[in-house]
C-alpha cells in the first residue's frame, strides 16, 4: 500500500508537457521499485499533437532533379564539360556513344543534342544551330567554349581517357590535329551521305516556321 500511495503521489506531480508528448508514446514515472514502472497513455488528443510535430520537424522538401535533352539527370552543375553534339551525324553518334557509356562511371559529361528541337542557344552561351554545327564545340562548367580537338581533349580527359589526345597538348602535334580534323569537319556531311549545310539550315528552318504555325511538333 504503501509503494503504491508514493508512486501515484510522483504520478500526480509529473506534468505532460508539450516537450514529452513529442518525445514519447507513454509517460514513464518510476516507482520506488528498481524495477517496475507505471506508464500513464497519452490522450487522443496528446497523440494527435505528438504526431504532428514529427511530421513538421521531419519533412523536407524534395528539390525535382533536372534532366537534360539526352534523359540524364541533372541536379546542379557538377559536369565538368558539356558535349554538343549532332544526333543526325551517324560517325559523330558512335562516338557520343562511347563517351556515354564511360561517363556512366563518372558523370563528367553533359550531353547537349544541337539537332534535337528542343534545343536552346541561350541555354548553350549563345551558339546557335548554325555555329554548333561548322565545328564541335565543348563548353566547360564555368562556360568556357573550347572548340576542334581541344574540345575532344577535355571530353576524353573527363571520362578518364586523356591519355588518347594528350599528344596533342604539344606542338606540332597540335597543328597537324587541328588540321585533320578541320578537313573532316568541312565534309562531314557529304562523308556520311548528307546534303550540304547550307540545305540542312533551309530545311530545319522550314521545319521551323512549320512547327511554329501548327504547335504540333513538340506533342
Amino acid at each position: 500500500m504503501a509503494l503504491r500511495a508514493v508512486a501515484g503521489s510522483m504520478a500526480r506531480r509529473q506534468q505532460l508537457t508539450p516537450a514529452n508528448l513529442c518525445l514519447q508514446p507513454f509517460l514513464i514515472s518510476p516507482s520506488n521499485h528498481p524495477h517496475r514502472s507505471i506508464a500513464y497513455p497519452l490522450s487522443p488528443s496528446g497523440f494527435r499533437f505528438a504526431v504532428r510535430a514529427i511530421q513538421e520537424t521531419t519533412s523536407d522538401p524534395i528539390t525535382p532533379m533536372k534532366r537534360d535533352n539526352t534523359g540524364q539527370l541533372q541536379s546542379s552543375p557538377n559536369w565538368k564539360v558539356k558535349m554538343l553534339y549532332d544526333g543526325d551525324c551517324p560517325l559523330c553518334m558512335r562516338e557520343v556513344n562511347m563517351l556515354k557509356e564511360r561517363n556512366k562511371n563518372y558523370n563528367a559529361i553533359s550531353f547537349v543534342d544541337i539537332s534535337s528541337d528542343d534545343y536552346s542557344p541561350e541555354d548553350n552561351q549563345g551558339l546557335d544551330y548554325e555555329t554548333a554545327m561548322g565545328k564541335i564545340h565543348a563548353i566547360m562548367n564555368d562556360g568556357t567554349i573550347v572548340t576542334n580537338v581541344e574540345a575532344f581533349r577535355k571530353l576524353y580527359e573527363a571520362v578518364g581517357l586523356g591519355w588518347v589526345y594528350a599528344i596533342t597538348k604539344y606542338e606540332p602535334a597540335a597543328t597537324i590535329a587541328d588540321a585533320v580534323y578541320g578537313v573532316w569537319a568541312k565534309y562531314r556531311l557529304q562523308v556520311t551521305g548528307r546534303p550540304p549545310l547550307e540545305e540542312v539550315l533551309e530545311a530545319r528552318k522550314k521545319k521551323d516556321e512549320i512547327c511554329n504555325d501548327s504547335k504540333s511538333c513538340r506533342m
